[in-house]
């Protein structure tokens, strides 16, 4: 246990039997009243977001998140299985835990994993990807207005819109948050 003045943005609380990630946490001290903090939070798992007034001597619970990178190696139903690229241990880790980002997944990709007491509580994949495309239609003679796009389907099987000089067989750069073209690799 821990008093409320040791915690810092971005520590990972246990707060009324869930987990949740600080994400902003300010100390206030109001005119004429006691002083407190303020904290803004996020639950791990449903990304909800919570607010909090702790009193400066409150006890809180600050777990302990051990964040590495994994390498992917398949999908086994609803869990994928990584690969600890030190030890060459197996995990399992929920598909619901990647979110969207999922649609960029392929095999051999590192992600990054973080786990609270064996419990896996985040799972990311890189900021971006480089995919080649598998289908795209081809562009009209003619069609060229300045932000003109089609939809390209990549390797991973996630439809994303591209520009029209796009091709089949071409390396794009991938957004894997927003799911947007970023740009044609070389």
């Amino acid at each position: 246990m821990a008093k409320a003045s040791e915690v810092k943005s971005g520590n990972v609380l246990r707060f009324n039997g869930e987990l949740v990630s600080v994400e902003e946490y300010i100390h206030r001290t109001p005119g004429n009243l006691r002083a407190f903090y303020q904290a803004r939070m996020r639950n791990v798992k449903t990304g909800k977001i919570v607010e909090y007034r702790f009193r400066t001597d409150e006890e809180v619970t600050i777990c302990r998140v051990e964040t590495n990178d994994y390498q992917y190696l398949y999908e086994d139903s609803d869990y994928l299985v990584v690969m600890d690229n030190n030890t060459f241990e197996q995990y399992n880790i929920p598909k619901l835990l990647f979110g969207n980002s999922i649609k960029f997944l392929k095999e051999g990709m590192n992600v990054t994993i973080a786990f609270e007491s064996d419990e896996p509580i985040v799972a990311q994949l890189p900021n971006s990807v480089e995919l080649e495309v598998t289908y795209s239609e081809p562009a009209v003679k003619g069609d060229t207005s300045t932000s003109a796009q089609k939809y390209a389907t990549v390797e991973t099987g996630a439809e994303i819109r591209v520009p029209l000089f796009i091709n089949q067989g071409d390396k794009v750069k991938v957004d894997t948050k927003t799911g947007e073209y970023m740009e044609r690799v070389k």
